[in-house]
């Protein structure tokens, strides 16, 4: 089954028979802002308008823990995730289709999250809401109570130990921007860097200008000139854990199984234990 899903494709499915559940997750990365500047508010641009039937999920309190010594955006507690599903809608034999404002990045942590809890059926809107031609409405559905219940261990996960081994057994790709990587600047964590033995490619270099994902042979020779051939175990982290998800998501387009580092940089560079390389060279 393909991990993403064209509009079209979703217009057709909405018609059928069993018509997918609608997840909207539109988030933006929160940084420093202009005085005066409002955060962007996901729950205000869903109620502005959203796909017929879809239903709100937030990133930061359902689909992630409270930041501390886990990262910025850990894994949430499975009973507010698993809750949050249900409230959504999310059952075990339905389809779920996932969508945010057009970056992918907080779709794609919603896919994550519900394939590694074990979720049969899930994808994400190729280019998000900006791709999406058909009417839009205000009115907030109250779906029938889903019954997914969450059970973990059905994709890639990695912690910093199996991050820090999996640099030097297999391929460990940073999504970041590559002057995050290099060190060059960082505007969040404690310190700029890279994990040693990790290789640079943003997850931005993965879409078109219109958000949506490269073909699935494109993204596989990009995959495979970065070091991910056949055989190679593939894990990637970010700041944490939201554009990695996109990646992931990415590589799982190419046909690339990769695993997860939730903790990603916001935890690694927060413990003075770690080793941070930085300049261009992995190591």
């Amino acid at each position: 089954m393909n991990a993403i899903i064209s509009a079209s494709e979703l217009a057709s499915e909405l018609a059928g028979d069993n018509p997918p559940v609608l997840l909207d997750v539109r988030w933006q990365l929160s940084v420093a802002r202009a005085a005066g500047e409002p955060p962007f508010d996901g729950r205000a641009e869903y109620a502005a308008g959203h796909l017929p039937g879809a239903v709100f999920v937030d990133l930061d309190r359902e689909l992630a823990g409270a930041p501390g010594t886990g990262g910025r955006h850990p894994l949430p507690d499975l009973a507010v995730f698993g809750a949050a599903m249900r409230r959504a809608g999310v059952s075990a034999n339905r389809p779920v289709i996932v969508y945010d404002g057009g970056q992918g990045w907080a779709a794609a942590r919603a896919w994550w999250l519900l394939r590694w809890t074990g979720h049969p059926n899930v994808r994400v809107l190729d280019g998000g809401l900006p791709a999406w031609q058909g009417p839009l409405e205000t009115a907030v559905p109250t779906p029938a109570e889903g019954d997914f219940r969450p059970v973990p261990g059905g994709a890639g996960l990695l912690d910093a130990d199996g991050a820090a081994t999996l640099a030097r057994s297999g391929v460990l790709f940073d999504a970041r921007a590559g002057e995050r990587y290099r060190g060059e600047v960082e505007p969040i964590d404690p310190v700029g860097g890279h994990i040693p033995g990790a290789v640079s490619a943003p997850t931005s270099e993965n879409v078109a200008a219109d958000g949506r994902f490269l073909p699935a042979a494109e993204l596989r020779a990009r995959f495979t000139a970065l070091g991910a051939s056949d055989g190679t175990d593939v894990g990637v982290y970010c700041g944490s854990g939201v554009s990695a998800a996109h990646e992931v998501l990415a590589l799982a387009v190419a046909g690339i199984p990769a695993a997860l580092y939730v903790g990603s940089w916001s935890q690694w560079s927060s413990d003075p234990q770690r080793p941070v390389a930085v300049g261009p060279d992995p190591q």
